[in-house]
């Protein structure tokens, strides 16, 4: 169990850190493309709406840019259900001591950044933004890990990866409440209905995958026409999905792992392509000043690094966790300002919050800076911090 495990966890750690790559190239191509001369042809097509056809009824038409964000970001956010469902049963999460201190420090980067933003923001139409610096990028924040190498230590590794599952898992509860569209209480009951049948089938043993997927999209279609924001259907087939014994031949183990690859290398990046188109303005500079923009990088840059290590201090000295041995304090507060790479979390609940194109666009500017500027400094306190144990040690 243990080889098995360890081999999901690097193959899942190697996927994310080469999409965060991929991720980087995409965003900096689509920003390119987005204020050159073929910048509005490049607008226009995200906008393309498409849809299927049975006879001459036309269903499902959306654009391009709503398939990627309400149906593909569906898959993502299964992949990232199945990798907490892996972590409560058999990873870092199942044992209440190590996974205390990753879930308290989560806690403080969820909820200090919000405040954050909440306080600048309090009274005015972009209080509802409170949650954009939230979440952590698990891509870009081991992306950054990845160019460090050896020189990190492993149980580092293990603390932000678990710590930004924590925090998609925050996030989706927040989206879930927060930010649900014209509700429809019949299409949620449908929703709940075949949630409730897949949940019967895991319970009685029932392993044939299709049993599951099946379903699955057709509680996507509810879940989409309720109002509840449609990538929710993926975290809830992720938990229906039987994980058994967790080995290679779990359902839940064959679904992750042939979701990594897709999902690193197909939807991420089409995600990026279809939300970073960021046209420059004369002014956006400018725009930048904005409470809304100030709340979302005091949130990903000061309220990110402070809230995971003032409280992962608090739950050492109170006794309730402890800091791995080959841990020090500056690794937690270089992971912590890592923490504060938002972009893929950040912008989908941005395109959530806000109907205004402009506040839209000034956010993920905000949002991309910072996380720049986040994956830069943490890069470097966690680089000299392994240059100073290496000089140490020789």
């Amino acid at each position: 169990m243990k080889t098995k495990l360890t081999k999901l966890f690097v193959e899942f750690f190697e996927s994310e850190k080469a999409s965060g790559i991929i991720l980087l190239l995409c965003t900096v191509t689509s920003i390119v493309i987005a204020n050159s001369y073929v910048g509005k042809g490049y607008l226009d097509f995200w906008h393309i709406r498409v849809g299927f056809e049975i006879g001459d009824t036309i269903f499902l038409k959306y654009s391009l840019e709503r398939w990627i964000n309400d149906g593909l970001m569906a898959i993502f956010f299964l992949l990232i259900g199945l990798e907490i469902e892996r972590e409560i049963y058999v990873g870092e999460l199942s044992n209440l001591k190590n996974a205390s201190l990753p879930i308290i420090a989560a806690i403080g980067g969820m909820v200090t950044p919000a405040l954050l933003h909440f306080l600048l923001n309090r009274g005015t139409e972009t209080s509802v933004g409170a949650a954009i610096p939230m979440a952590t990028d698990i891509a870009f924040a081991l992306g950054v890990l990845a160019l460090l190498g050896n020189r990190v230590p492993v149980s580092l590794k293990i603390f932000l990866v678990a710590l930004a599952i924590i925090d998609d898992l925050g996030a989706i509860f927040v989206i879930a409440i927060f930010y649900v569209g014209s509700f429809s209480l019949l299409y949620l009951v449908l929703a709940l209905g075949i949630c409730a049948g897949l949940l019967l089938l895991n319970r009685l043993g029932v392993n044939w995958l299709p049993f599951y997927l099946i379903p699955g999209i057709i509680m996507w279609y509810f879940m989409l026409k309720s109002g509840v924001h449609a990538t929710m259907a993926g975290v809830i087939l992720a938990f229906a999905i039987p994980f058994r014994s967790g080995d290679n031949e779990s359902p839940s183990y064959k679904v992750q792992h042939f979701l990594h690859k897709p999902v690193a290398f197909i939807i991420m990046p089409l995600f990026a392509l279809a939300n970073t188109r960021v046209v420059l303005t004369g002014n956006w500079i400018g725009g930048l000043a904005t409470l809304n923009c100030l709340g979302i990088f005091a949130g990903l840059f000061v309220g990110k690094p402070l809230g995971i290590a003032l409280f992962s201090l608090l739950a050492v000295k109170l006794g309730i966790s402890q800091l791995p041995d080959d841990v020090s304090w500056k690794h937690i507060v270089g992971a912590g300002i890592l923490g504060g790479i938002g972009f893929t979390m950040s912008i989908f609940i941005t395109m959530l919050a806000f109907g205004n194109p402009e506040i839209v666009q000034s956010s993920k500017i905000s949002i991309l800076l910072s996380s720049l500027l986040a994956g830069t400094v943490g890069f470097i306190i966690l680089n000299k911090q392994s240059i100073n144990i290496s000089n140490r040690s020789v």
